[in-house]
């Protein structure tokens, strides 16, 4: 893994150490009707930082999406993961940046246990997408654990 790559994927995916899951939960409780949280969800999706196309393989892009979507992920020596992720759909960016707000630059066990669902219920996402929205999601976070759980057995 190149040094740029590593220092790509070690920033913090939306922009800023305080974007955590806890942040993006105060934004979306502040958020009222579904209109205003899928603003909301654009807005966090503009906040990925793009991934160049040189690190854009077959590799790297996940199945079960009906947008092309690319993930890239990286244990460091703490065993803590980091994860950059990107689409060219705006609202499958803003599902990429609550999903990684929630999982990156956390160690395995937390990544592994950490419950999506009820994290996807608090922010009142899961109700308003569609099935196939859904089901790209939960491939979204499947992917994610799979490449760590690949690391832990």
């Amino acid at each position: 893994m190149s040094n740029a790559l590593r220092d790509f994927l070690s920033q913090h995916p939306l922009g800023q150490a305080d974007m955590n899951r806890e942040a993006v939960c105060a934004r979306f409780a502040r958020a009222g009707a579904w209109e205003e949280r899928y603003r909301e969800l654009i807005q966090l999706g503009k906040l990925l930082p793009v991934i160049p196309v040189e690190w854009r393989g077959e590799e790297q892009e996940l199945p079960g999406c009906e947008s092309q979507v690319w993930l890239l992920a990286m244990q460091d020596a703490d065993g803590r993961w980091h994860f950059a992720a990107d689409s060219q759909a705006r609202i499958v960016r803003g599902l990429l940046a609550v999903v990684l707000a929630a999982l990156n630059h956390q160690n395995a066990d937390h990544i592994l246990s950490f419950d999506m669902e009820g994290y996807f219920d608090t922010l009142q996402l899961a109700k308003h997408l569609s099935p196939s929205r859904g089901n790209g999601l939960r491939a979204m976070v499947t992917a994610i654990r799979a490449r760590v759980q690949a690391t832990e057995e």
